[in-house]
């Protein structure tokens, strides 16, 4: 009906029509009412990633119908716990939702450690694999390659071992696509500038602003201000600020200040879809 072009372009408006951003968590450490720790589906290249896995991510998941068949990937930042604490519980669920396929877990080589003796115990019966990839976050690296797609690290500085991940889609001619950033947890690093440099959208930590630039120092996390001067910096096309503070009900003071630096910035509001 169509013919080959035809079928050709049907097939590419649906892999840009996947090119999507879906806030699961804004929120930091402290789940309030409002806002639950950090999770993020990641669509690109027709394949779906979780990054950052906070408590409460799944039921965020099954509010916004995210297909879990198409989840491939979790990616993992680092090893605090608004960060990963909701893990245990999606692999659960996905194994009684009759899950066949390996998920893969990319994370610092201690997540395993931590959570095989949860999956031993609790998981035992789990009808599919779950296949852990150990990553250096202090490293910038490759850990994730098809002829569609790339993501590697980017080196965080947070009071653990932490890494962003940068999702770089590729023509067939191999010529970048959209690009993708995503940097939490981390004090102001202008390190990372040069590898996200013209991203097209990049999620950068907002943890305070800056009234509280004090306790950025000591808890290595960002202002608003902060992360829009990174925007501004790596000339990225969109920011997008989240991993807000408990401590602040009203969000638009993280963006008014962001705003001030760079103005095409934009809150990871919760169910918020944002495209990439």
């Amino acid at each position: 009906m169509f013919g080959v072009l035809g079928v050709r372009w049907l097939l590419l408006l649906d892999i840009q029509m996947n090119n999507t951003l879906t806030i699961l968590g804004c929120g930091s450490a402290m789940p309030t009412f409002q806002n639950s720790p950090t999770g993020q589906i990641v669509e690109l290249c027709d394949k779906s990633f979780l990054v950052d896995c906070g408590e409460g991510t799944q039921l965020k998941m099954r509010q916004l119908g995210v297909k879990t068949s198409r989840l491939y990937t979790v990616l993992i930042s680092h090893l605090h716990g608004d960060h990963c604490f909701g893990l245990i519980g999606l692999i659960s669920t996905l194994g009684m939702m009759g899950r066949t396929q390996p998920l893969h877990v990319y994370a610092h080589a201690d997540l395993e450690k931590l959570l095989r003796p949860l999956l031993d115990y609790h998981c035992q019966d789990l009808p599919y694999e779950v296949e852990f990839h150990a990553i250096n976050p202090r490293k910038k690296e490759v850990i994730f390659k098809d002829r569609t797609l790339t993501i590697e690290t980017i080196p965080l500085k947070h009071k653990v071992p932490t890494c962003g991940f940068l999702f770089t889609e590729h023509h067939r001619d191999k010529e970048p696509r959209k690009r993708y950033a995503y940097c939490s947890d981390t004090a102001y690093r202008e390190q990372i500038v040069k590898q996200i440099a013209g991203v097209d959208v990049l999620f950068h930590e907002t943890t305070y602003t800056e009234k509280d630039a004090d306790k950025c120092k000591k808890h290595t996390h960002s202002t608003a201000k902060q992360a829009a001067q990174i925007a501004k910096l790596a000339e990225v096309g969109k920011l997008v600020i989240g991993h807000f503070s408990a401590r602040e009900d009203d969000h638009t003071v993280f963006l008014n200040e962001a705003q001030e630096v760079f103005a095409n910035t934009v809150l990871a509001d919760e169910c918020k879809i944002i495209e990439l």
